[in-house]
């Protein structure tokens, strides 16, 4: 069987996950088989151009015709465009893969969350939380259920990048409320929360984040219009809104954010991420300190893990290439190193093995609501200014 894809987006994400679908069948023989089927988008001539480059079939401007003539739906458009088109799907029985964070806001995550439990288990509804998939993490996350670190006592997670540091950035849909939700909270912080969840969120690890004490800030107030001041007419910017003949439009979002974390074991946790951290260009990084040892992770240094275990001195740099290792087996001799978007083809191999297999996925739509509820929780800490519970944000 050969499933038929059709992938709404075909910018960044779009581009990452075409990718990864044309590495499948080369390096995970297993994988089912697919179409790349159908490119969703807005402007038919970029459209037809990026289905070219991408080895799409064919372009579609209308993804409410997309929805229920594939076997899968991708939605890697932005976040306010994550809840009608995957809602649609899943309610023509469709399987979806959505971009993180799931929805903009908590309202639309839970809307998005009754579709896929009314479509079922045997509908797979994916949310692309893709740093679960570096071999690295999983190597950490067997180390931990193994209790290598004992009983954990602190979790630390950054997200930290720079490209907004420039007051003259021009402004996209990702520096306004109303198309993105919020800034570097749910653009990274959902990843940070998400990886915080998958490794210690068990019962017999630290649990459930229980309350969070959040802070947001915004330092530059608004950024210029890219293009500004080249024609006398209105511009159009990513969302297709007409833009009035300013040069500047405001920044509604937070540009960084820490938080602090109690979770239901006692543990404690500290997170931040920002666009303004001059000199980090995409730095992850997960610190867990536990009873028997400590661990610590980089997505800068993606194929290494630090680890410290017992009455050791230091810690140990562990190169996380071998053939043993989470998914290393399908790639390169050992020391020949992943990249990140390598992370892509292991989530679309999982993600579409689901589909073919009729099984379940994970990260799910209901992890992708469960780190909703936290980004909520930050956020009205940081307007009620006292520590929240992240089930009082619905």
């Amino acid at each position: 069987m050969t499933l038929s894809v059709g992938v709404l987006g075909y910018r960044f994400m779009g581009k990452a996950h075409a990718n990864a679908m044309a590495r499948l069948p080369m390096f995970f023989p297993d994988a089912p088989a697919i179409d790349r089927h159908v490119l969703v988008g807005r402007d038919e001539r970029a459209l037809s151009e990026a289905a070219d480059r991408l080895g799409f079939a064919s372009i579609s401007t209308d993804w409410e015709a997309v929805v229920d003539d594939v076997d899968v739906f991708y939605n890697l458009g932005p976040n306010h465009v994550h809840a009608e088109p995957s809602i649609a799907a899943l309610e023509a029985g469709t399987p979806v893969f959505c971009e993180k964070p799931l929805a903009p806001t908590l309202e639309e995550a839970e809307r998005m969350i009754e579709a896929s439990r009314e479509a079922g288990d045997d509908v797979p509804a994916g949310c692309a939380f893709n740093y679960r998939f570096v071999p690295a993490i999983r190597y950490a996350k067997g180390l931990l259920e193994a209790g290598e670190l004992g009983e954990i006592h602190h979790v630390r997670g950054r997200y930290l990048q720079d490209w907004l540091v420039d007051p003259d950035a021009p402004w996209s849909w990702r520096n306004d409320k109303e198309l993105a939700g919020s800034g570097a909270l749910g653009d990274l912080g959902a990843h940070t929360i998400d990886l915080v969840r998958f490794l210690v969120g068990s019962d017999d690890l630290a649990g459930e984040i229980e309350r969070v004490s959040g802070h947001l800030q915004t330092f530059v107030e608004e950024r210029p219009v890219e293009g500004a001041g080249t024609s006398a007419e209105p511009r159009a910017t990513e969302d297709d809104k007409a833009v009035e003949r300013d040069d500047t439009r405001p920044v509604t979002v937070d540009d960084a954010y820490t938080a602090q974390l109690a979770f239901e074991s006692g543990a404690m946790g500290t997170l931040e991420a920002s666009r303004f951290a001059t000199g980090h260009k995409n730095d992850h990084t997960i610190e867990i300190h536990g009873s028997e040892g400590s661990l610590r992770f980089s997505l800068e240094r993606m194929n290494e893990l630090e680890v410290l275990r017992g009455d050791a001195r230091g810690y140990e740099t562990v190169l996380v290439t071998d053939e043993d290792d989470p998914y290393v087996d399908h790639w390169w001799p050992p020391g020949h190193v992943l990249g990140w978007e390598h992370t892509f083809v292991h989530e679309n191999y999982e993600f579409l093995s689901a589909v073919a297999n009729g099984t379940s996925f994970e990260p799910s739509f209901e992890d992708g609501l469960a780190a909703q509820r936290v980004l909520a929780a930050i956020e009205t800490s940081d307007e009620r200014r006292t520590w929240v519970a992240p089930d009082e944000s619905s």
